[in-house]
């Protein structure tokens, strides 16, 4: 049966508001994403029932296997990409449960008691990790996730305040980064836009470059999050976190364990380099796969290597899951030896494995809710609605909020790259082409704006796993912070719209992030002066 598009319909809409709607009064994420599924898939199929419940069996196994179409034969293809990200976070929860098995995170919350004495220390340490570990983004969320755990849960730190510290270096950093797998599919649709319209003064790469000073929101994310870092910043429902995390209480244990958390009990004599030998081999064997598969794939259509290139068309899912069997395999060798950690590798092995399934439930359902909501053309849709409404000047600041709200509903920040920056393009060819860079970059910044705000978002699910913090209490404890952002960007594209040279457009969006921060944090002390003398 053929599906039934509303791209030119509000219905369109529908699916993704049920998903984030119900997720944010429920708080139950798996059975939010069911019903958006459930909602959208009905809307396809013209609400019959039979055909929904079959579509929908169909969606799920695609998720792990593409099947043919009902005139084709054959058996269909495994799905490499979802299989080898899932796999990576079982691969992950299982070098997990044996490093804390080892005594190895332990030992490391020691070493960081006598060496990061502050919490302004942790939170500062977690995010210039963040910053350093810029390959990819759902890898920077796991692996600076558990680099950090320990740290700040030594300094009362919430997982809630972790996560958003995770979230808010992760992808900012890889959008404006032309060597992360984010800036290499960023740079190859900003060549098609190019080429597209015949602009030939500037190279794809030179026009990234450009592009990324004109991401406001990237920029106020992360001199923001460097900020609540060093002020111990905490605004909206980030306090009351916190303050449970001050009492030693790091994530509200009212609604269970986290995903990721672990509660195997530690072997004595464990050494810092349990922990970081492991985290550095899973950094080196991803950081080699990704260049070796990329590579290969730069041979393999007679090109010459270059590390752009390789960036470009390197196998990101494979890298990920090579370095992870690599970093679990290296972790058993070092612990082999110790016959009293040995005895419990099995049962720690399916424990960490077990810690993962919560994430690896949510973000399949994910998957399936990103698919129907392509299906339905919401994306689509929304794009529909901002062409020929303003005049170039304002267009960057409208492509902004277009592209959040696009990011929001959808919840996939490079699928709303595919579709808004070629229309950003040929926006800017009907009216000016001299706006053709702030207008794609406000589409990026948008993007990651409505991701970061996104309870369906992967990589807002991957923050939430790497903190092992309630994925709901992430979304709702960062949006005050995406909120600030973004209306500091606003501040710079209306700037721009008004006349105003990129330079000085850039100075007023940090100049009205360095006003509201210093509200927010005078706030704050008044609030805990009031709470000591009360």
């Amino acid at each position: 049966m053929e599906l039934t598009s509303h791209a030119t319909s509000y219905l369109s809409l529908l699916a993704p508001l049920v998903a984030i709607g119900m997720a944010v009064i429920t708080r139950r994420v798996l059975l939010s994403l069911t019903m958006g599924s459930l909602v959208g898939d009905l809307l396809l199929n013209d609400f019959q029932p039979l055909a929904t419940l079959e579509s929908l069996a169909r969606r799920l196994i695609g998720v792990f296997w593409t099947l043919p179409e009902s005139d084709a034969t054959g058996l269909g293809n495994a799905n490499i990409w979802n299989l080898s990200i899932l796999a990576f976070l079982l691969l992950l929860g299982a070098m997990v449960a044996l490093v804390t098995l080892s005594g190895g995170t332990r030992a490391f919350g020691e070493w960081a008691r006598e060496h990061v004495r502050t919490r302004r220390g942790a939170q500062v340490t977690t995010v210039v990790l963040g910053a350093v570990i810029f390959i990819d983004d759902y890898f920077n969320s796991l692996a600076v996730g558990n680099i950090s755990r320990p740290l700040t849960d030594r300094q009362g730190i919430s997982r809630a305040k972790l996560a958003y510290l995770i979230d808010s270096t992760a992808a900012p950093v890889c959008v404006i980064t032309p060597i992360s797998s984010w800036g290499a599919y960023i740079i190859s649709l900003v060549g098609g836009v190019l080429t597209a319209h015949a602009v030939t003064d500037i190279t794809a790469l030179q026009a990234f470059l450009e592009i990324s000073a004109l991401n406001f929101y990237a920029i106020s994310a992360l001199v923001l999050v460097l900020l609540s870092a060093w002020l111990d910043l905490d605004i909206g429902a980030m306090r009351r976190h916190s303050d449970m995390a001050r009492q030693g209480q790091v994530f509200d244990a009212s609604r269970g364990e986290p995903p990721g958390n672990l509660t195997i009990e530690e072997a004595q004599g464990g050494r810092t380099r349990d922990l970081l030998l492991p985290i550095l081999i899973l950094v080196a064997a991803t950081v080699a796969m990704i260049f070796y598969t990329g590579a290969a794939a730069l041979d393999a259509d007679g090109l010459t290597f270059s590390l752009l290139g390789a960036f470009e068309q390197t196998d990101v899912a494979r890298s990920l899951l090579v370095g992870g069997a690599v970093a679990l395999l290296a972790t058993l060798a070092m612990l082999w030896p110790r016959s009293s950690v040995r005895r419990r590798t099995g049962l720690a092995l399916l424990h960490g494995i077990h810690s993962m399934l919560p994430a690896v439930y949510t973000l399949v359902l994910a998957w399936l809710l990103t698919g129907i909501i392509s299906d339905l053309g919401t994306g689509a849709y929304l794009a529909s609605l901002v062409e020929g409404v303003l005049a170039a000047q304002w267009l960057p600041m409208l492509l902004f909020v277009l592209a959040g709200i696009m990011a929001f509903a959808t919840g996939t920040s490079w699928g709303t790259f595919g579709i808004m920056l070629p229309i950003a393009g040929d926006m800017a060819a009907a009216t000016d082409l001299a706006m053709l860079l702030p207008m794609m970059g406000a589409v990026l910044a948008g993007a990651v704006f409505g991701d970061h705000c996104s309870p369906i978002s992967d990589t807002t699910i991957l923050s939430s796993t790497g903190a092992a913090c309630h994925h709901i209490d992430h979304v709702l404890t960062q949006l005050p912070y995406a909120g600030l952002g973004a209306l500091s960007t606003l501040a710079g594209y209306l700037t721009l719209g008004l006349g105003g040279t990129n330079l000085l457009a850039l100075i007023v969006t940090l100049a009205t992030l360095s006003l509201a921060v210093a509200w927010q944090h005078q706030r704050q002390l008044n609030s805990r002066q009031s709470q000591a003398t009360a």
